[in-house]
């Protein structure tokens, strides 16, 4: 198995950025710990990150027939942009929305997910765990929740 997980827009500032939401782990010690489980179970991982929305639909678009899942946070972008959510459904690969924190507990405007409806699973408040959860899923270890 082939997977991409995708971080949007200030995830690179991980352990720097309001660490009381989202810990004080970096962005280097997210990847490590993907990369750890994913050679646990002898899955390819390539890792993506960038605060720019059309690089994320180009690396979406990139992964269109090459790879077997995406894992995506995307980050800011969750709440504004119909463009990640039209690349998702055009490459038409499983994917799994996560957020480190859970946004529907926190301001309105976070409530609104624009990529929820053309992903097959979301995890979200569960920190760093979201996205081991979100690959066990794509393996078909874990129920959608």
């Amino acid at each position: 198995m082939k997977l991409l997980v995708i971080n949007g827009p200030n995830l690179n500032m991980l352990g720097i950025r309001e660490p009381e939401i989202y810990g004080r782990e970096t962005y280097a010690d997210l990847c490590a710990l993907i990369q750890k489980h994913c050679d646990e179970k002898s899955i390819e991982v390539t890792f993506y990150q960038s605060n720019h929305e059309g690089a994320i639909v180009d690396e979406i678009q990139a992964a269109c027939g090459r790879l077997d899942g995406i894992v995506i946070n995307p980050g800011g972008y969750t709440h504004t942009s119909v463009a990640i959510r039209d690349a998702i459904a055009a490459v038409g690969l499983p994917t799994v929305e996560v957020h480190i924190s859970d946004p529907d507990t926190r301001e309105d405007f976070r409530h609104v997910s624009y990529v929820r409806d053309v992903c097959r699973a979301t995890f979200k408040g569960l920190g760093f765990a979201g996205y081991l959860k979100a690959v066990d899923f794509l393996c078909g270890e874990e129920p959608k929740t």
